[in-house]
């Protein structure tokens, strides 16, 4: 597919980008370079290959949750401001 200056003088206003006149030529031969190799993707043969979100497979990262002893209540509210009933008192955000 051959672009012209039009095309690419519409690319830059999607885009937002302000393109001088004497990079245009520049341009066009990247985007055109781009625009060739998914025509070359386009003949590749996909039959029976199985259509996939993730070039590699995805696992869990995370650990397995276990139950373990927290930090006491009294430790950490004693640092705290204000405290009532148990409890960290902040100041009301929402009316």
């Amino acid at each position: 597919m051959k672009l012209t200056e039009k095309d690419v003088d519409n690319v830059a206003v999607l885009s937002r980008l302000s393109i001088p006149q004497e990079e245009k030529a520049k341009y066009m031969k990247q985007i055109d370079d781009f625009l060739e190799y998914g025509d070359v993707l386009q003949q590749v043969d996909t039959q029976g290959v199985e259509p996939m979100a993730h070039i590699l497979p995805l696992k869990n990262v995370f650990r397995p949750d276990e139950v373990k002893p927290s930090l006491d209540r009294k430790l950490a509210l004693s640092n705290a401001p204000e405290q009532e009933d148990g409890y960290f008192v902040v100041p009301q955000i929402i009316e």
